[in-house]
């Protein structure tokens, strides 16, 4: 979410005027877009909040002043408090105040100083923000040429409230973007040689539209389900071949939308299905709202449904009151379902959320073990469910060239596996056809590939 956010605000840096810079040193505006999911992300982003109000001390032209922008989560949970912290930031942009990104643009064109253009020196700066969808998402390269693949947000916000989770203080509550917006970008898209989109949301599974629908003579509601056939409608005869969304709350998967899966090819067979943790106890005092006995039966409707289909997840242990039982019932989770990849995790304690104040913590050294035995575990089915793969026949979508030689190929299977193969950079954004003849790491080798 934070790439496509990002790519919309380069979009709109573009439309007035503004191009990138090489680097910080040489900018005229600097522009952070900031998460708040992980603890070390902030952490991060004042790293670089510290470098960039040294450069704006040490520039030396007054006539060319360093404007520095916040945006995103950090933005919107910590606000004005921000400045307070880092008097450098000129301007703190919260996840529903990017429509004022122009007027800061203006500002800094115009050579507004800052605490004027926000006492109303610009009309519209003082007005409060009402989150709205960016119109395109398409990230640009270097050289303005298009990518290949693209995000296209759906929805915005989450209402679960996780109890460890901050997103849904920095992001708000839900908004669905309008089908008519979701349809237009998928046209841009394709006319911009897109091959592969991923839908995106906090919960994509509780997309819901009410109001006019393309294709319907009269308004009515719109579910993901239904979002998902009418985006397979949109796409039947378009160059964009493969669909992948994200995030996906297991609570909320129907089996429609399994069905509509099954039923189109465009939807690619892997999906990133969220589990946390495979402890009833440990499930309901992060608020998940589902068992373990529920996740598992999902996943065998999934796999009846869309045989061949990979899965992978998000686990966090070491919550506070995890007991050694609750470790192993995670485990014995992960050895009957056998992720293709996880994103493995500890729990670190986040201010403002539901679990920050539950008693129980677990010691730094206990929560490392614990999350050594699940990566330990995770790496073992990843590299079993790698090697059956070879010798299969796949099609995948040429992603560049490899990092570690200029005369190979790196490529990716609608499972969501690497493989690399020789061959030009000409090649990058196309389908082609490769046998997995082997594996060095988690990543196949192929002897040669042919387009289709």
């Amino acid at each position: 979410m934070n790439s496509a956010e990002s790519a919309a605000l380069g979009l709109v840096c573009r439309e007035h005027g503004w191009t990138a810079a090489p680097d910080g040193e040489s900018a005229d505006l600097v522009l952070l877009n900031t998460c708040s999911v992980r603890a070390t992300a902030e952490q991060r982003v004042f790293g670089r909040l510290a470098l960039y109000a040294s450069l704006k001390k040490k520039r030396r032209a007054p006539e060319r002043p360093l404007t520095l922008v916040v945006a995103g989560c950090i933005a919107q949970r910590l606000g004005d408090r921000l400045k307070e912290k880092i008097p450098a930031v000129d301007y703190v942009m919260g996840t529903a105040a990017r429509s004022v990104f122009p007027l800061i643009l203006q500002a800094a064109e115009q050579g507004i100083p800052p605490a004027e253009a926000v006492r109303g020196g610009l009309p519209g700066m003082e007005e409060t923000p009402v989150f709205s969808f960016s119109s395109a998402h398409l990230e640009e390269g270097p050289d303005g040429q298009s990518p290949f693949r693209s995000f296209v947000p759906i929805m915005h916000g989450c209402d679960n409230f996780c109890s460890y989770c901050i997103v849904p203080y920095v992001r708000g509550r839900e908004v669905s973007r309008a089908p008519a917006a979701i349809m237009e970008e998928l046209r841009l898209l394709a006319g911009r040689g897109v091959r592969e989109i991923t839908l995106l949301g906090q919960n994509v599974n509780t997309y819901r539209w009410e109001g006019p629908v393309p294709g319907r003579d009269d308004a009515g509601v719109l579910d993901f389900p239904g979002l998902l056939e009418l985006i397979a409608g949109e796409l039947a005869h378009s160059p964009i071949r493969w669909v992948r969304f994200l995030s996906a709350n297991p609570k909320d998967f129907s089996p429609a939308a399994i069905r509509i899966m099954a039923e189109n090819p465009l939807f690619c067979r892997h999906l990133h299905l969220c589990v946390q943790h495979g402890s009833n106890q440990v499930l309901a005092a992060m608020n998940r709202r589902y068992t373990r006995e529920q996740y598992l039966a999902l996943v065998r409707d999934i796999r009846s449904a869309l045989p061949g289909i990979t899965l992978s997840t998000d686990i966090l242990v070491g919550f506070p009151g995890e007991t050694e039982k609750d470790l192993d019932l995670t485990l014995e989770l992960m050895e009957e379902v056998k992720f293709l990849y996880a994103y493995m995790y500890h729990y670190n304690p986040r201010e403002g959320t539901a679990a920050y104040n539950l008693p129980g913590r677990i010691s730094e050294g206990v929560k490392r073990a614990r999350l050594s035995r699940v990566i330990a575990l995770q790496k073992r089915h990843t590299g079993e469910l790698l090697k059956n793969r070879i010798g299969s026949r796949e099609t995948v979508l040429i992603e560049g060239i490899s990092r570690k030689n200029a005369d190979e190929l790196i490529t990716r299977t609608e499972r969501d596996e690497m493989a690399v193969v020789p061959g030009k950079a000409s090649l990058t954004g196309s389908f082609a056809a490769l046998t997995l003849s082997g594996l060095r790491g988690n990543t196949f080798r192929a002897k040669e590939i042919s387009l289709l």
